[in-house]
């Protein structure tokens, strides 16, 4: 499972224009879930993600955690972060788990989410959306449960 995690002072996405879910201080994270992905990786990568300390404290250092500051949550299941690129210019997604199973295990982390911040909103699994952020500082992290195994 892979995760694009960004700080964003206020993220939203909207599909057929119409907004499905925004959150205000806090992450956004695309979500893409590899085909052999269990309910593991979305407990490795939700832990991990919660609790990671990239906001700053009152000395201006990255030291506080989303749930330190009562940060929110957007979740978009993006299954082209598995893309294969290396051979020829057109991607392939075959490493992206099937359907049924990637929304599965999207709808599971954001369940274990929803359990440790106060608000978790989210895109429609499989629609074509259009996302925007403002990404505060920028800090942006890619994050693949694989290598949270790996202790």
């Amino acid at each position: 499972m892979k995760a694009v995690i960004q700080r964003v002072s206020h993220a939203s996405v909207k599909v057929d224009g119409a907004v499905t879910g925004s959150c205000e201080r806090g992450l956004l994270i695309l979500l893409g879930v590899a085909e052999g992905d269990c309910e593991n990786d979305a407990e490795l990568l939700c832990k991990k993600i919660v609790n990671l300390r990239i906001f700053p404290d009152d000395a201006g250092k990255m030291n506080r955690s989303l749930k330190d500051i009562d940060g929110e949550l957007l979740v978009i299941s993006q299954f082209t972060l598995l893309a294969h690129y290396r051979h020829g210019n057109r991607p392939d997604f075959l490493a992206s788990a099937k359907p049924e199973q990637a929304n599965r295990l999207y709808e599971y982390f954001k369940s274990l989410a929803a359990k440790e911040v106060k608000r978790v909103e989210s895109g429609i699994f499989g629609a074509h959306m259009e996302v925007s952020l403002l990404n505060d500082g920028p800090v942006t992290i890619v994050m693949d449960s694989d290598i949270l195994k790996k202790k």
